[in-house]
């Protein structure tokens, strides 16, 4: 089994800079994509951005330029540095591990961008 701790969240004002963790542990598969989605009060959950184990990314064209994720593998810990936060970005940010027959959520972390 994988286990994932978040880290992170908080109240930040809008401009400012929040940088989420995301800690996995277990049984790591090599070939893996750990990713952040989010989901606001009343609406979907989507995809933030993902980053598989060889390093390729993609990003949600909202959050494009302004948040970046990273990832150590010998540390099996995902990171999204958020820049530039906006109101909208207002969510619960939750970790997704996934590889071709598995996938996990963590526990979401809250991210409020108010002044």
């Amino acid at each position: 089994q994988v286990q994932l701790v978040e880290s992170g969240g908080g109240l930040v004002q809008p401009g400012g800079s929040l940088r989420l963790s995301c800690a996995a542990s277990g049984s790591i598969f090599r070939i893996n994509t750990m990713g952040w989605y989010r989901q606001a009060p009343g609406k979907q959950r989507e995809l933030v951005a993902a980053i598989i184990s060889g390093g390729s990314t993609n990003y949600a064209d909202s959050v494009k330029g302004r948040f970046t994720i990273s990832r150590d593998n010998a540390k099996n810990t995902v990171y999204l540095q958020m820049n530039s936060l906006k109101p909208e970005d207002t969510a619960v940010y939750y970790c997704n591990y996934a590889t071709k027959n598995y996938g996990l959520w963590g526990q979401g972390t809250q991210v409020t961008v108010s002044s």
